[in-house]
């Protein structure tokens, strides 16, 4: 559930990895962000086995996107522009409100609870992977005025979301291919793999003598394997 604030960011709990059941609970920030990061990361296999020629990396997958936010809360109402549910709460108990929806384990669950990020045209739904709090100003009493949070959120997806959106063709899964007339099973491994050299290995799986005798007829599969061995 959204506030009507379209200008504030609204972070959402949701106590389900399919975001469909929405908690109560949802934090408001007092301001905008200060400064807003996104951050793509791809993994590539380096290893080389001993013995061969070192060749460039080779992709391996995708890494969650993530979101880093720094923003304030502020206990002096100085800031302009604040929040006005916020002009009443101590920077501890702005603090202890937004830990409760993005840190707090949900013993229903038996962790942090699922979230969804809404800032303008921004929809994001992940978990948060990091939360680091400087505070920056105190009163006489040493109690904060003013903390800034650095704040990271991982991109969360599903497990049968994720393997929708999966490439079928990635050489990451096991496939089962049925050996029809005409066929190779080096150029079927060239298609799946992206390269038939690992024609060997796959003969192998298959319990084939010789890969230029497969059998028409015969399913075949082509399972995920360290390529570092060929």
């Amino acid at each position: 559930m959204r506030t009507s604030n379209e200008t504030k960011m609204v972070i959402c709990a949701y106590k389900d990895k399919d975001f469909r059941q929405e908690l109560k609970k949802q934090f408001t920030l007092p301001v905008n962000p200060e400064t807003f990061t996104q951050n793509y990361k791809i993994e590539y296999n380096q290893e080389t086995a001993h013995g061969n020629e070192k060749k460039g990396p080779e992709f391996k997958s995708t890494k969650p996107e993530e979101l880093k936010f720094d923003f304030i809360l502020d206990g002096t109402n100085a800031i302009e522009g604040y929040h006005e549910a916020s002009k009443s709460k101590t920077v501890h108990e702005q603090f202890t409100a937004f830990k409760e929806v993005v840190y707090d384990l949900n013993g229903d669950i038996h962790r942090p609870n699922f979230l969804k990020i809404f800032w303008g045209d921004l929809k994001f739904q992940g978990i948060l992977s990091g939360l680091d709090v400087n505070y920056t100003l105190f009163d006489r009493q040493g109690s904060p005025l003013r903390a800034k949070l650095t704040v990271t959120f991982l991109d969360f997806v599903a497990q049968k979301e994720r393997v929708a959106r999966e490439n079928k063709k990635s050489p990451d899964i096991t496939h089962t291919k049925l050996m029809k007339e005409g066929d190779r099973l080096d150029l079927m491994t060239y298609n799946i793999y992206n390269d038939s050299k690992y024609v060997l290995q796959i003969a192998k799986a298959n319990g084939l003598t010789s890969f230029r005798k497969p059998r028409v007829g015969k399913a075949y599969i082509f399972p995920p394997f360290d390529k570092t061995e060929v």
